[in-house]
């Protein structure tokens, strides 16, 4: 994943799959974990978010998202797909957005 997310950079000059690829690279430890009620917090409808740890899947979400994430729980899955909303891997988000701007 790392060294995807780092050819992504080069290639498409995007500052942003480099600082990805580093978060891949730290320890899972090191890597921080978020709630589905805090992304619905944080979020409108229809945006993508991009989170380098794990979903849990504490609370819900009202709306639609489209979710790129390290890792994500069952139950935050289920909870996104049930809203509308859908989970990409980081391959499918680089095809979509090769700059990662917008």
């Amino acid at each position: 994943m790392a060294s995807d997310l780092r050819k992504a950079s080069t290639k498409n000059d995007a500052p942003i799959w480099r600082k990805l690829a580093e978060y891949a690279l730290k320890p899972s430890i090191a890597r921080r974990d978020i709630n589905v009620n805090r992304i619905s917090q944080l979020t409108k409808e229809n945006d993508t978010v991009v989170f380098p740890g794990k979903v849990l899947g504490t609370g819900n979400i009202s709306h639609k998202i489209t979710l790129c994430s390290f890792s994500i729980s069952n139950s935050a899955a289920a909870k996104v797909v049930e809203n509308g909303g859908k989970i990409i891997s980081y391959l499918e988000l680089i095809k979509q957005n090769p700059t990662g701007k917008g």
